[in-house]
């Protein structure tokens, strides 16, 4: 069944020290030298990649049409250690469709999304037979002038004051002024408009090759479905489950799996006694339940014993449900209802910051384990920021053989460096004016998922009883609806005999 997955992100230099080059080089699974930096990304032993494009506005230059032209002609223009150099969009691709449909499907997204409206898009799409199509797509975050050239992402826009007049801060030494975005590429509404927009496609897919699936960019809660939504595995994780390693992502998901199917086979069972009930309701002065007790403990076909058990079966659970009738037996099942959705309610929240936690503790152990590779790449660089301030050859030499030894190790241990630039970034994002590098509040959280799991497992007590409930009423719905059959007229030939 396709699976709705579209996630939007910034590949930005910042603190993580991305690249536009390494990152359009990974996914298109090819070696391009990083003119800004000189570093070269060669990910040519990739496999997977079964289509790559690259689409331009009517105002690119043509030449944009090569990979590593495009995204080195990004990076010079981007000047600043912060600078965002590319936006990408991942999405799952329905396995319903043909690769080449699928590829298709992207283009059309792509055009009609994103290169229509002024950007560059970098298409490749990846397929390694393991149930999980996708296609990543780069986007280039500045418009285009007419004449081709690179134009702005903003611009400033002076404060007037009453008389039209700019405004001079003299702490500054400037006049006030504004930022004013050239695009809307940035806008919050985009991502929902983005979103809403790759459903729309696949399902104007779907219907054109008349198949009844469909899929939603909204939410569970956003759609009304009582379910709880699984959690995103990443590729670590995922490649680590397809060979049968078992992860905290996956052992999260596998639980929510589960209890997403006992909720579904509750509420089933729940519709079913519904359903019974209202027809039910709908005889004439039917039975009351006294009666029905009393037409069990007489059934004829069976023993006495047999009868007398089911008889007081019946009668325990309605006495103790203080059930008079068949208004009361309703809204006993009703009531279930409202504990099936309490039950959800309770969770989800639950489940959503057990993810977030999770996120916390991987970051947190990357962070530690790879801080000790950036503080000796910081040592090395520092070393070099020395020896430049020196003069003379013999200095110069120094500097240059420290700067390359900076280097080397950088480029040895990038995935390291990487991974703790990753996990920093995480961490003062989420923590913000908390953020310690030496005072993790690593027990915190512990002690919160701690109370967390205590909270789901008092959930999943509840819904244990609430099973066992379920099957008592599904013992009386039987019951009565025998009784039912037994004592209700019989039909010939279209008329009550």
């Amino acid at each position: 069944m396709a699976i709705y997955h579209c996630s939007i992100k910034i590949i930005s230099r910042g603190n993580s020290g991305k690249s536009a080059v390494a990152a359009a080089a990974y996914r298109a699974a090819e070696k391009i030298k990083n003119e800004y930096d000189g570093r070269v990304s060669d990910y040519t032993r990739k496999r997977g990649v079964i289509y790559k494009d690259i689409m331009l506005p009517e105002n690119a230059p043509p030449e944009y049409a090569d990979r590593a032209v495009l995204w080195n002609a990004v990076e010079q223009v981007e000047k600043a250690s912060n600078s965002q150099l590319a936006r990408e969009i991942e999405i799952a691709l329905p396995k319903e469709l043909d690769p080449i449909m699928n590829f298709l499907l992207v283009k059309k997204y792509v055009k009609e999304q994103f290169v229509d409206e002024g950007m560059c898009a970098d298409i490749c799409v990846h397929d390694n037979k393991d149930g999980n199509p996708h296609a990543h797509i780069m986007l280039t975050m500045r418009p285009f002038n007419e004449d081709k050239t690179w134009g702005d992402k903003q611009k400033k826009e002076y404060t007037l004051d009453r008389n039209g007049e700019k405004i001079y801060d003299p702490k500054k030494r400037q006049y006030k002024c504004k930022s004013i975005p050239t695009t809307d590429w940035n806008e919050q509404t985009k991502a929902e408009e983005w979103r809403a927009a790759w459903a729309d496609t696949v399902n104007g897919y779907f219907e054109r090759i008349k198949n009844d699936t469909r899929i939603d960019h909204r939410s569970y809660k956003r759609q009304g479905i009582d379910q709880i939504p699984t959690v995103h595995l990443g590729v670590a994780a995922a490649q680590m489950e397809r060979r049968g390693i078992r992860t905290e992502r996956g052992n999260i998901n596998r639980e929510i799996k589960v209890t997403n199917k006992r909720l579904q086979q509750i509420k089933a069972r729940l519709n079913k006694l519904n359903k019974w009930l209202k027809e039910e309701s709908t005889n004439t002065e039917p039975p009351t339940l006294a009666d029905v007790i009393q037409g069990i403990l007489y059934r004829e076909g069976n023993t006495a014993l047999y009868n007398l058990k089911n008889a007081a079966a019946v009668f325990n659970f309605l006495q103790s449900n203080k059930i008079m009738d068949m208004a009361g037996l309703e809204n006993k099942v009703m009531s279930m209802y409202g504990s099936q959705r309490a039950i959800v309610a309770k969770l989800k929240p639950i489940e959503r910051r057990l993810k977030t936690l999770d996120e916390h503790f991987r970051h947190s152990d990357n962070f530690k384990k790879y801080r000790p590779y950036k503080l000796q790449y910081e040592k090395l660089y520092a070393e070099y920021k020395t020896l430049k301030k020196s003069t003379g050859l013999f200095a110069k030499r120094k500097a240059d053989k420290a700067l390359a030894a900076a280097n080397e190790y950088k480029e040895t241990h990038h995935g390291a460096l990487s991974l703790y630039d990753n996990a920093e970034q995480y961490l003062k994002e989420h923590l913000q004016k908390h953020y310690d590098p030496k005072k993790l509040p690593i027990a915190k959280w512990k002690a919160e998922q701690a109370d967390l799991l205590l909270q789901k497992s008092v959930l999943n007590d509840e819904y244990k009883k609430l099973k066992e409930e379920t099957r008592e009423v599904e013992q009386i719905r039987r019951e009565v609806d025998d009784f039912f059959r037994a004592n209700r007229p019989k039909e010939r030939h279209g008329h009550r005999v």
